[in-house]
């Protein structure tokens, strides 16, 4: 049995709670959250006691095996960096894709220095499609693979619109366009005094939106943005190429989700393969496709051998 602890109470914290209560080896010890919401929504707790800070936490729960990071992509990189220092095993389901080779090395040092384990990029894109790809490029070495994301809300883009200036609420929908592109298309909820083209403006120059179509579109207040603001999102990969002399191969995944609850389950079972890489005092950083995948299963070795292979 693993014990974890959850920092942040957003949509990927709340699921996490909820994952930990299913799964037959895990239970979360506590809930780190703004002081402010310390003691609120017990529903969303579920239960688990909340706490201002992680040492709170540490005072009186005790000592975690793991920390799931429920926070906003931006904040990952630092919040796990402190806690690895400090010997604490951590997960995570930072999404910025052209950053995690910068940050699994940042994480890979302070995680060697502590004595602890990062899992990084835990979610379904990147995490669980960083290993459809990695098995589509071994079964057909050479071709293209196409990831097309949605039609649905992306948290990560919905949570960096709404840390923008002038920005009340809003989330983003992903559109596939086809051939692994997409278009963003983000409702807002202004603050007073700023109009949509201002937001518009800065959004259009953040890194996340920067290089796909976009359209932005005002709502007048969060429950007309609820309509708009399902959990629900998806995958269809494909690749197209070649195995040994047999061309025109073609291999497809294809799966339509609720996106903070599979985002949970993964960090979950994530949190299970840390806790064993640090049993086996293979400290360092992580992703998903350098995880057997046998480690993010609970239960014996030959068991799940035998029911799965």
């Amino acid at each position: 049995m693993f014990k974890a602890a959850v920092l942040g109470l957003g949509n990927i914290g709340r699921n996490v709670i909820q994952s930990l209560e299913v799964v037959p080896d895990g239970e979360c010890i506590g809930v780190v959250r703004r002081p402010a919401s310390v003691g609120k929504t017990p529903y969303d707790l579920r239960g688990v006691p909340d706490f201002p800070s992680f040492d709170d936490l540490l005072d009186h729960a005790g000592k975690p095996d793991v920390v799931i990071l429920g926070l906003p992509s931006r904040r990952v990189p630092g919040a796990a960096a402190e806690l690895l220092s400090r010997g604490f095993c951590t997960v995570d389901s930072f999404d910025i894709h052209d950053r995690i080779v910068e940050v699994v090395g940042s994480l890979e040092e302070e995680a060697s220095k502590g004595h602890a384990v990062a899992v990084t990029a835990a979610g379904w894109d990147p995490g669980t499609d960083s290993i459809q790809r990695t098995l589509f490029q071994a079964m057909v070495p050479v071709g293209t693979t196409f990831t097309n994301f949605g039609r649905g809300r992306s948290m990560g883009h919905s949570v960096a619109v709404r840390a923008m200036e002038g920005v009340a609420d809003a989330t983003a929908i992903t559109i596939p366009l086809g051939g692994g592109r997409h278009s963003r298309h983000v409702y807002v909820v202004l603050k007073e005094g700023y109009s949509i083209e201002q937001v518009e403006k800065t959004i259009k120059a953040d890194p996340y939106f920067a290089s796909d179509p976009l359209t932005v579109t005002e709502v007048k207040d969060s429950d007309a943005l609820s309509m708009v603001a399902d959990a629900s999102h998806g995958v269809l990969m494909e690749r197209i190429g070649a195995s040994g002399g047999a061309c025109n191969q073609q291999i497809r995944f294809d799966m339509r989700i609720d996106n903070p609850a599979l985002t949970a389950q993964i960090l979950v079972a994530s949190a299970r393969a840390a806790v064993h890489l640090h049993e086996m005092e293979q400290y360092g950083c992580y992703t998903l496709i350098d995880i057997p995948p046998i480690m993010l299963l609970p239960g014996e070795r030959m068991e799940l051998l035998g029911h799965l292979v």
